[in-house]
């Protein structure tokens, strides 16, 4: 048995908390660090650490547990309240970086840098740019102190639409290529999660309930064990035998803890197992698998304004649903930055498209350096659409979730303060 990969776990705890803490001396999140942290020392630069099978699996485990936290956290009236505009910022956030990534496609082949392509590989390319990566997204926000508001909620639930949505057009995308499965039928399983879901929410609910009464309100280590029981469960149930992802089986155990009276104990007790051991390996790991091959002029330059189009797709079509749904224009550009990320999702449905033929081996790096340069962007693009003095004030407070009010009252004291200054320019005497 080699033990060599607890020197990997030691390098990586280690690597993570000093450049998170170096980035945050730069006023960026910890969350960029920990993603540079994997890149220098995976095969992209130093070669130090590679992807195994163990620091695989923690890293799957590591997004399930920050997904379940984010559900336990989650104000349910938020999300509740966020259904309709989650699901337009989801639907605009699909179709117009699908959109505009097959666009992107198609001129790239007119120049000459994808000479071979076909209208099948460009709308595949596009597919590629509706996944959403909502972990990275929620780690950002709380340590903003975000995640719990309007906007937060909104990016949540459309994070879990998109989801939906991206495997539909997966879905159809393979059907026109001639290796899918049948729509009706992801329709249909998708549907019967979600009656799943409701079902083992209500037991689950009753259980913990009845629990708390047995123990007369005690706070007992129990609670997180079963707790995530039911996430593990979850998250297994959703991936094999419905093919939803994982994490959103995981968000929603973390959302029936939340309705539970014990839900602010067990968020406590996963805390310390998130920020231990499991998150900086998860966000570590998206570092480690980059591998990137020479790149030529053309393929650099391609990977770069790929790049470029998936971060504005998904600001622009996001951003443009939640107009749609009346939120102001900062608003829109906090959700448009929030579902800018893109992840392990994106890199499954390039793989698929490889397998299936339709996906040319030399997409591959171009699709690698976009998920990074994704993940290494929207915690920098997040930070900068949430600055104000008002934000990092109460951040440091621990207060984050009182931002807007705060935002709105020094808004209103800009307003009479001007007001006044008005009244006094009128009350002068002409000379």
């Amino acid at each position: 048995m080699s033990y060599h990969y607890l020197l990997d776990l030691a390098l990586i705890l280690m690597s993570t908390k000093l450049l998170g803490m170096l980035t945050r001396r730069f006023q960026m999140p910890q969350v960029v660090g920990a993603l540079l942290a994997g890149l220098i020392l995976g095969p992209a630069v130093l070669d130090v650490l590679t992807e195994t099978e163990f620091l695989s699996q923690l890293s799957e485990l590591g997004v399930i547990v920050i997904l379940f936290t984010a559900g336990m956290t989650t104000d349910l009236k938020e999300l509740k309240n966020a259904g309709k505009s989650g699901f337009c910022v989801a639907l605009c956030g699909v179709l117009v970086p699908l959109a505009m990534g097959t666009a992107f496609g198609w001129l790239a082949g007119k120049a000459g840098w994808l000479p071979d392509n076909t209208l099948l590989e460009d709308v595949f390319l596009g597919t590629i740019l509706t996944a959403t990566s909502v972990s990275i997204t929620v780690e950002t926000l709380k340590e903003l102190g975000r995640l719990d508001t309007k906007v937060g909620a909104t990016i949540l639930a459309a994070a879990l639409i998109d989801d939906v949505l991206g495997l539909i057009a997966l879905t159809v995308v393979s059907s026109l290529a001639g290796q899918g499965a049948s729509l009706g039928l992801v329709l249909i399983k998708i549907a019967l999660f979600f009656v799943f879901a409701v079902v083992a929410a209500l037991l689950a609910r009753r259980f913990f309930q009845w629990m708390i009464d047995q123990a007369d309100g005690k706070n007992l280590r129990r609670y997180p064990v079963l707790a995530f029981v039911l996430c593990l469960l979850m998250a297994y149930c959703a991936e094999e035998f419905f093919g939803v992802a994982d994490i959103i089986g995981a968000f929603v155990a973390g959302l029936v803890i939340a309705s539970t009276p014990k839900a602010k104990y067990i968020e406590a007790k996963f805390t310390t197992l998130s920020y231990l051991l499991l998150t900086p390996i998860f966000f570590a790991g998206i570092g480690i698998k980059v591998e990137l091959p020479e790149l030529s002029g053309g393929l650099a330059a391609f990977s770069l304004l790929l790049l470029a189009v998936a971060v504005l797709s998904k600001i622009i079509g996001c951003g443009l649903g939640a107009r749609m749904c009346g939120f102001h224009r900062e608003e829109c550009l906090q959700v448009g930055a929030g579902m800018a990320c893109r992840g392990e999702v994106a890199l499954i449905v390039a793989n698929r498209g490889l397998s299936m033929g339709v996906l040319s081996q030399s997409l591959m790096t171009p699709v690698i350096i976009t998920v990074v340069g994704c993940a290494i962007l929207t915690p920098i693009l997040l930070k900068l659409v949430f600055r104000g003095k008002a934000a990092s004030a109460l951040k440091e407070n621990g207060l984050g979730d009182r931002y807007r009010e705060v935002e709105q009252l020094e808004y209103a004291s800009e307003q009479l303060l001007q007001q006044n200054r008005d009244m006094l320019k009128k009350s002068k005497p002409d000379t």
